[in-house]
């Protein structure tokens, strides 16, 4: 039983807002649409405000796990709205520890490949004015994840989420992110993530970085 399904789906242009008295040029402030357009360069009508954290070919899409909604709602008493973590598609059914680097679905036109999960920035904690949310997203890992294009399309809020490729079953989203942030399994765990084809460049390049540090 396919229980992946699209939550929301949204875009949002950088500008320049303040959240809680602080500037910030950044596009959290995303709209709810119908319908998005991708190509394996970006998302009609969408943009980023960081480009160190954001965007680029292996980037286009951001995904946020709708399960984690409720997490954060109890753990800090009030109701994030959509999108809390500035994603493109919220979603059920794929968490980052069901969610595997590689995995290869196709939504409505579009086919899209998952490649690394996400380094938040202190944005999210001045969006959703909660001075502790980076500290507990990045403690959990619970982060959300980006995906490259392999075929552009449109993808439709009515849409399926259909799995059509999944080269490996040892290398989770969350472990890989967990790998990246806090240095899970050391040396061998940047290895590992080193070894994955799929894995975006960004990633492959922090966990070589790693390699090469131990053997100086």
């Amino acid at each position: 039983m396919n229980n992946k399904k699209i939550v929301s789906l949204q875009v949002g242009k950088p500008k320049q807002e303040t959240f809680a008295n602080i500037n910030i040029f950044s596009a959290m402030s995303k709209q709810a649409v119908e319908t998005l357009t991708v190509t394996k360069s970006g998302i009609m009508g969408d943009g980023v405000g960081n480009v160190k954290f954001h965007g680029g070919p292996d980037r286009v899409i951001c995904f946020y796990p709708y399960e984690h909604y409720a997490l954060w709602n109890a753990k800090f008493s009030k109701k994030l709205d959509i999108p809390a973590f500035g994603e493109n598609v919220t979603v059920t059914g794929m968490t980052e520890d069901t969610t595997y680097i590689g995995d290869v679905y196709q939504m409505g036109e579009a086919i899209i490949q998952i490649n690394q999960g996400r380094i938040p920035c202190s944005t999210i904690s001045h969006y959703n004015l909660e001075p502790r949310f980076l500290k507990s997203v990045m403690k959990t890992g619970f982060t959300g994840y980006f995906a490259r294009v392999i075929k552009e399309g449109t993808i439709k809020k009515q849409d399926e989420i259909v799995l059509l490729e999944r080269h490996q079953e040892k290398i989770t989203v969350q472990y890989a992110t967990e790998v990246i942030l806090h240095g899970r399994d050391g040396l061998e765990g940047a290895r590992t993530l080193f070894a994955l084809d799929s894995l975006a460049e960004d990633w492959k390049q922090r966990a070589g970085k790693r390699i090469q540090a131990v053997k100086k």
